[in-house]
């Protein structure tokens, strides 16, 4: 989305990922350097589908979504500097995870802050450190890959 300054709202992001309800894990971003850096939130509350299940009377946000969550960051950021034709040619696909450390819980009512950085970028594959904040706290991280392919 190099055409508008963020704040990005659902919509911008709708026009950059292909994810859509209950797989798009990105509400707002906040901040892009494109090519650079991005800064992302995800709101995180009791009515999610997941809670059903993980865990009844005790409900913990999965690790698995604040990775998945992470890495649709850095596909946005890897994105960023396209136009929106070249965007919808597009596909960003989440190759590898290295050194995930999760630090603490999140549970409903949470802001988790997602930031991506690139590491190294090449044509098309980034390799991108990753963090999950709330309250300024870092509650995961990890390094992740991506790589961008024709739809």
């Amino acid at each position: 989305m190099s055409e508008k300054s963020p704040p990005w709202d659902i919509h911008d992001i709708l026009s950059i990922l292909p994810h859509r309800y209950p797989f798009l894990l990105v509400d707002r971003v906040l901040e892009v350097e494109a090519g650079k850096r991005i800064v992302a939130v995800k709101n995180v509350t009791v009515n999610e589908e997941v809670f059903v299940g993980h865990f009844p009377g005790a409900p913990v946000y999965p690790g698995v979504l604040l990775i998945e969550g992470m890495a649709q960051t850095g596909g946005m950021l890897l994105l960023t500097d396209k136009s929106e034709e070249e965007r919808k040619s597009l596909l960003t696909y989440f190759t590898a995870i290295e050194r995930a450390r999760f630090r603490r819980p999140v549970v409903p009512g949470d802001q988790v802050v997602f930031e991506a950085e690139v590491l190294r970028l090449r044509a098309n594959h980034g390799k991108l450190a990753v963090k999950a904040l709330v309250g300024g706290k870092v509650v995961a991280e990890a390094t992740v890959s991506v790589t961008t392919v024709p739809r």
